[in-house]
């Protein structure tokens, strides 16, 4: 759960500010703006497929009903996109992980009506923090929505890496036959150590789904887990990321994006871990030093690299994960599967009512609250 500092006098005065601010919310119609990925032809072939620009998380019928515009785009790069033409007088904005609209310190300048930023889904750092926080405003987010989707989606990564999985498939799809290019590099789970570097939400569950492959489980994050689950789980403490690393046949990034965080994995501390290690990273792509991982991969000093976050979102076509060996690399799809698209577009229509009603988010769901922003991007 996201611990709070105690705010300042002027922080109090803000706090003051934006209850009265919330208490008036449901006074008139409200201008709602969500950026989402397009769903084109997949649209219509399933009808939970809430996540996308068409359906718009299926509160489209909700807000009206209430008086409300909802006005949803993809269109968010550039001085002409949709966003910019809708941003400034926007009263909430709903953005993604997934199709992330990156909401500057510009354009938060320029939303002069704008209260509250929700995030379908976990992760809020394609916001900027400090300056939502400076203006005022309210960011929160669906904790807990996809969590279990991305713990899932981390370990199947690891096996598909591991088992050197994608070389055999893609020798299918080409009409070959050849075993030995498969089985030359694949290795069982079991015995294997495993180094979880976080162990949050995501980050515990990966543990507890790990424990039945019988791995060495180790964890580092800036405090310990509860000791019973520990117990349970069977994890090691490390506090000193850089003693846990050269231990590791697999580790998995599942920690926020921070300006602690940003480019933590650079050449340097990549030269620390094992030869022949498995990185996944599910948690974001800026943490990794792009070009390093790449190197590493070349060079054989990382036997496989995966996961579905890069920087920027959507990758351009040249990032160079996309043509570096033996990585299982995708969109960034691990937490909007429709499981989860359905808890988090429950969860933002939950808490837009709660807007309007003047009433307090759930706790753990604040990214910034009167001013203050979470531990975790404190």
């Amino acid at each position: 759960m996201a611990m709070w500092r105690a705010p300042s006098a002027a922080g109090q005065l803000l706090g003051r500010a934006l209850a009265s601010t919330a208490a008036q919310t449901s006074a008139g119609s409200k201008k709602v703006v969500g950026v989402f990925y397009k769903g084109g032809e997949y649209a219509d072939k399933n009808p939970n497929f809430v996540g996308c620009v068409d359906s718009a998380l299926g509160i489209r019928g909700w807000l009206e009903s209430k008086g409300h515009r909802y006005i949803v785009t993809d269109d968010k790069e550039g001085i002409n996109c949709e966003l910019e033409k809708h941003i400034e007088d926007a009263h909430v904005l709903i953005t993604t992980p997934f199709h992330p609209a990156y909401i500057t310190a510009e354009r938060i300048k320029k939303a002069k009506n704008l209260e509250l930023l929700l995030t379908a889904g976990v992760g809020s750092d394609h916001i900027d923090l400090p300056a939502a926080a400076a203006a005022g405003l309210t960011v929160a987010e669906i904790t807990g929505s996809n969590t279990v989707s991305v713990a899932e989606d981390q370990l199947m990564r690891i096996l598909l890496l591991l088992r050197n999985f994608l070389p055999g498939h893609h020798q299918i799809v080409n009409g070959e036959w050849n075993v030995a290019g498969i089985a030359h590099r694949a290795y069982d789970l079991e015995g294997k150590t495993v180094g979880t570097v976080g162990a949050g939400r995501i980050g515990r569950l990966l543990l507890q789904r790990l424990k039945p492959f019988n791995c060495n489980l180790m964890y580092h994050d800036r405090v310990k887990i509860d000791p019973e689950l520990e117990k349970e789980i069977g994890a090691k403490y490390e506090e000193d990321l850089d003693a846990m690393l050269p231990k590791c046949d697999v580790v998995v990034i599942n920690m926020p994006l921070t300006e602690k965080t940003r480019g933590m994995f650079n050449k340097e501390r990549i030269a620390k871990m094992k030869k022949g290690v498995i990185i996944v990273n599910n948690a974001r792509g800026a943490i990794m030093d792009t070009q390093a991982v790449a190197d590493a991969c070349a060079s054989g000093h990382v036997a496989g690299y995966g996961g579905d976050v890069w920087f920027p979102q959507p990758a351009p076509k040249d990032h160079p994960w996309r043509y570096m060996p033996n990585h299982a690399m995708t969109p960034h799809c691990s937490g909007t599967t429709i499981d989860g698209q359905l808890r988090y577009a429950a969860g933002v229509k939950d808490m837009l009512d709660r807007y309007f009603k003047g009433e307090d988010f759930p706790a753990q769901n604040y990214i910034v609250k009167a001013g203050q922003l979470a531990s975790q991007y404190q």
